[in-house]
């Protein structure tokens, strides 16, 4: 099978102009991907960013290899002058020196790892350049002459002096897994005439594993019998290394997702599970003068994409009073939603008890204290007397409610008490107000107004301002959607949960 570099077959080369275009175009992509590479936030505990970072070291790799046949090119095909006759290599071959992708045959500087000499232009190429990463090698059949390039000593990591390998050598450098492939490849092409194109993993002197690949041609002589083989050896450790990186952090990016999306929908069936399964409005049937509508929403946080530890509730009691509580805990997930789902059984269970809501904050403090739970949490919790027409409320660490009357809104003066799990042993106060006929309660939580620092209050302020909107709303569920119209857009940075409490003439 002859050389693809056969006088039948001439080579076209291509214009120079084209070529040192393209050489620039391809600088000045590997410095970009280069620039992308090094600005990179590498965090080892993101398996997306490290996906990313491989393939941007796969890429300039590749760019590299790419800038290096592109300096080939501009330098064109070298003509060494032919062996001795007695040498026995076929006269048509030897006129064209080495195989055609011969690195090694190239002016000296045209393949630097450097980054303008990876590029076609010239500098003396330092140790691990690509010139260093090619060689050449032939074996003649008929007189047992073996030709290595320079390079492919250092490749093979063996000294000048103890010469190039013979075909039955090769093996001793073979990993034993690999042995059958070399030997495959060398039998099918110096019998069968078959081009050769093959990896195999080979153990130098330093015991440093490299990867290489082998690409060749028999070479045959007048009568078609095959004279010689050569074959052009390329050190791909590094290109395989990155490409395996690329592939192994795909993985796991894949398999991080899917963990997300399992965790996501055991959380979100959690969560269902335990919140109100009513939809829409609620009216609370008392035997006093004031029933309650109430209605209620949970937002979760675009950001991370999974369900928080954001709660609302509301259930009579056996007195015929309404709890009405809304909260949250820190963390998102399977472990915040179950947190959030021990706290809240906790507290049903407390209110049924009779357990007022001073108590029942410091109660729930000190279960998320002793669960061993790492989260915080900040809760509200209201009892509603319907006789009385008087609520009266606790809350750790929690905005406070808003109370709309004749269409305009204020924040209730906000009872003493810290967030659930900061403080072991922390005391809780309590504070009453009394309702009218026709007001409106809003319960949330922070997610719903946070501002970008602390003492931010334009989310709030902008609820108050919807004071003459809801007053002319027409139940619980008209007005949350008008709150939902004004906070449920854009993107949420967390979770939140709204409820509103219309009370009835």
């Amino acid at each position: 099978m002859p050389s693809p570099l056969f006088a039948d077959r001439p080579a076209q080369p291509p214009e120079p102009g084209t070529v040192d275009a393209l050489i620039s175009q391809t600088r000045r992509l590997r410095g970009e991907v280069d620039a992308v590479r090094r600005d990179a936030v590498t965090n080892d505990d993101d398996p997306r960013q490290r996906w990313q970072r491989a393939l941007c070291d796969l890429a300039v790799h590749q760019l590299d290899d790419l800038g290096a046949h592109l300096g080939q090119l501009r330098a064109g095909v070298p003509v060494q002058p032919a062996p001795d006759a007695g040498a026995g290599v076929p006269e048509e071959h030897a006129a064209y020196g080495d195989a055609p992708e011969d690195v090694a045959a190239f002016p000296e500087g045209t393949l630097d790892g450097a980054p303008g000499a990876a590029y076609g232009e010239p500098a003396p190429p330092p140790t691990g350049s690509l010139l260093s990463r090619v060689g050449s090698a032939e074996w003649n059949l008929l007189t047992d002459e073996v030709i290595w390039s320079e390079e492919l000593f250092q490749i093979f990591g063996r000294s000048r002096e103890s010469g190039p390998m013979s075909l039955d050598e090769m093996p001793s450098m073979v990993f034993a897994e690999d042995q059958p492939l070399l030997q495959a490849m060398v039998t099918d092409c110096l019998i069968d005439g078959k081009p050769i194109d093959g990896e195999f993993r080979i153990v130098r002197s330093d015991a440093a594993v490299r990867t290489v690949h082998m690409t060749g041609e028999p070479v045959l002589d007048a009568d078609g019998c095959t004279a010689s083989m050569w074959a052009v050896i390329r050190d791909v450790s590094e290109l395989r290394r990155s490409e395996r990186a690329v592939r192994e952090s795909r993985d796991s990016l894949e398999r991080s997702r899917r963990r997300e999306r399992t965790e996501r929908q055991v959380a979100v069936e959690l969560q269902e599970a335990v919140l109100p399964p009513w939809r829409g409005s609620l009216s609370f049937a008392h035997d006093g003068p004031a029933p309650l509508d109430v209605a209620g929403h949970y937002l979760p946080a675009a950001s991370t994409g999974l369900i928080g530890g954001d709660w609302y509730d509301a259930l009579t009691l056996p007195g015929g009073d309404a709890l009405l509580t809304v909260g949250d805990l820190t963390g998102h997930g399977v472990a915040a939603t179950s947190s959030m789902a021990m706290l809240l059984g906790a507290l049903r269970g407390m209110a049924v008890a009779g357990i007022r809501p001073a108590d029942l904050m410091g109660h729930l403090n000190q279960l998320l204290e002793t669960s061993g739970q790492s989260a915080l949490g900040s809760a509200m919790c209201c009892r509603y007397d319907p006789v009385a027409r008087t609520l009266t409320w606790a809350q750790a660490g929690h905005p406070a409610p808003l109370l709309f009357r004749g269409g305009t809104g204020r924040v209730l003066r906000r009872p003493e008490g810290v967030l659930l799990g900061a403080t072991p042993g922390a005391a809780y106060e309590e504070a009453e107000t009394r309702l009218l006929p026709g007001d409106l309660l809003l319960l949330h939580t922070d997610g719903l107004t946070r501002g970008a620092h602390a003492e931010d209050d334009t989310g709030t302020r902008r609820l108050l301002a919807l004071g003459s909107r809801l007053d002319g709303a027409g139940d619980a569920q008209d007005c949350l959607r008008l709150v939902l119209e004004e906070f449920g857009k854009g993107t949420r940075e967390d979770d939140a949960c709204v409820m509103v409490v219309r009370v009835g003439g």
